[in-house]
């Protein structure tokens, strides 16, 4: 018996902000998607080990773990290859854009953002991930 129904992108929201968790929570419920939330660097890196997101959107400044050590944790972890991670942080355009990538990000945004951004790079890291998740 084949499932014909495809499995829905899993994105790990992780923002010690709980405004923005809400606003990307909001937007991201109209789009196909599953959503998990984290408010800290540890309870990231637990939703992390515990349910593997296919997307995390990672914020740069968190209590316990910075956004950066949660992002180095997947990205040296074999298991979690399949993980795509967008950092989302108000820390500068220049030092997101030349940080992001040393730390194996694949894709930064800057806050503020807009959406329709956010929905592009999300499409793009999660294609270039796993192949076949849409939202």
């Amino acid at each position: 018996m084949s499932d014909n129904n495809p499995r829905l992108p899993l994105i790990l929201i992780a923002d010690d902000d709980p405004e923005i968790r809400s606003l990307l929570k909001a937007h991201l419920s109209t789009h196909k998607c599953d959503l998990i939330e984290a408010e800290d660097g540890a309870e990231a890196l637990e939703c992390i080990i515990t349910q593997s997101p296919d997307l995390i959107i990672l914020d740069v400044m968190m209590p316990e773990l910075n956004g950066w050590e949660v992002c180095k944790y997947v990205k040296t972890h074999e298991q979690y290859d399949h993980i795509g991670v967008i950092m989302l942080t108000a820390i500068g355009a220049t030092v997101n854009e030349l940080t992001s990538p040393l730390y194996g990000a694949d894709d930064y945004i800057d806050k503020p953002f807009n959406f329709s951004e956010l929905d592009f790079k999300i499409r793009k890291v999660l294609a270039s991930r796993s192949g076949d998740l849409t939202v």
